[in-house]
């Protein structure tokens, strides 16, 4: 995990900060981790494999039509990249 240190909080952003952790019964340090977390990993954000997945159920394929897909799917290794 990587670790981070914040300078120069103002002290009533850090009395609240105080407050809500105790009003969670939290440590100040999870607290935080728990608000960065919830900022910047909404829980409605939608994750590509489900979006892939449910684009699949709306197009009501059948297993014939999705066997289409795995015999001409290119099951050769990846070839790395060439910069030159």
């Amino acid at each position: 995990m990587a670790m981070l240190t914040v300078r120069n909080i103002p002290d009533q952003v850090h009395r609240a900060l105080r407050m809500r952790a105790a009003q969670h019964g939290h440590s100040m340090e999870a607290e935080v981790r728990e608000i960065l977390e919830s900022t910047v990993s909404p829980a409605g954000r939608v994750k590509l494999g489900s979006l892939l997945a449910d684009l699949g159920r709306q197009a009501r394929l059948t297993d014939q039509e999705f066997a289409v897909f795995e015999q001409v799917r290119d099951r050769s290794p990846a070839r790395p990249v060439n910069f030159e």
